[in-house]
């Protein structure tokens, strides 16, 4: 995904028709500063509704957005419309991870769901799948976590966050969406368990890559988990749980009778009898063995 999608520049529909007055309402700006950001950068509007009045497609709302936010992170105004309206991806500036960081936290804060997706496929096109999730998500759902204990209920945000990053790991997956010439990787959570981003990001992160992986999905029955790996003929099964209470041994060991090799993943195994199956609790490291495994 380049910035043009992110911005809205390309490969997205013109539907939709703003007037200026709507579009400045959208951006917390003045119609003047709207007027001058056309007459002298050229970002204005696109459609020409009944052959007089100009109006702004969903696109030019999504450029704008986009222009907003550089010029937010200190960029000047003309370097910012360039980025968000021309095609040389040359023109985009860099954006400190710190910086990320924090414009995603608020939008999370805010419960702003369109800012979040922007923000989150604009990171992962700049990142990837393993840099948005160590240097990006991370540092986040650490805040969070630390917000739950001092006692600060903070439920939405992290709800609202969760569900946009996996819309967005998904829209980033299909991007490299094709017929897998290798057996691929099978990625699943014990039927308990919800924490599934973790695997997720790892499911992206192996794509990207070139390693072949299927992410399963939340709260799949041990049954129907073990008949369709029996379909796919996975090249290794990876389980993840994410606490010790979610943990499914007996699926670990119905999935070995089948004769697939299971990697159990998550901190919910350390230290449990994993019936010889290997453990991993590392991004990079599951990464490396499932690339060692394709190599064989």
């Amino acid at each position: 995904m380049g910035v043009g999608e992110v911005s809205g520049r390309s490969g997205l529909q013109t539907e939709g028709s703003w007037t200026p007055g709507m579009v400045a309402e959208k951006l917390g700006i003045s119609p003047v500063t709207l007027r001058t950001w056309a007459a002298r950068y050229g970002v204005g509007p696109s459609l020409r509704a009944d052959g007089r009045h100009r109006r702004y497609s969903d696109a030019d709302v999504r450029r704008l957005q986009y222009m907003q936010r550089l010029i937010q992170r200190g960029i000047r105004a003309r370097e910012a419309a360039a980025a968000a309206f021309s095609d040389g991806e040359d023109a985009v500036p860099e954006v400190p991870a710190g910086r990320r960081t924090g414009e995603l936290e608020r939008a999370a804060e805010d419960l702003e769901f369109a800012s979040i997706a922007a923000l989150l496929d604009e990171t992962l096109d700049a990142l990837g799948a393993a840099g948005t999730w160590t240097e990006v998500l991370l540092p986040i759902l650490r805040n969070l976590d630390a917000r739950w204990l001092r006692g600060d209920v903070c439920f939405e945000s992290e709800w609202a966050l969760a569900t946009e990053v996996s819309l967005a790991l998904q829209r980033y997956v299909g991007r490299f969406a094709k017929v897998p010439s290798e057996r691929a990787v099978l990625i699943a959570c014990c039927p308990d368990e919800r924490h599934s981003l973790p695997v997720e990001v790892l499911c992206a992160s192996m794509v990207e890559v070139g390693i072949p992986a299927i992410y399963l999905g939340q709260m799949v029955p041990g049954e129907t988990m073990t008949g369709m790996a029996s379909k796919l003929d996975p090249l290794l099964v990876v389980l993840w749980s994410m606490s010790a209470s979610t943990v499914d041994h007996l699926l670990c060991q119905r999935l070995q009778r089948r004769g697939f090799e299971v990697v159990v993943a998550g901190p919910g195994w350390e230290g449990l009898n994993g019936h010889g199956a290997v453990w991993v609790n590392d991004l990079a490291e599951a990464l490396d063995l499932a690339a060692e495994r394709l190599k064989t």
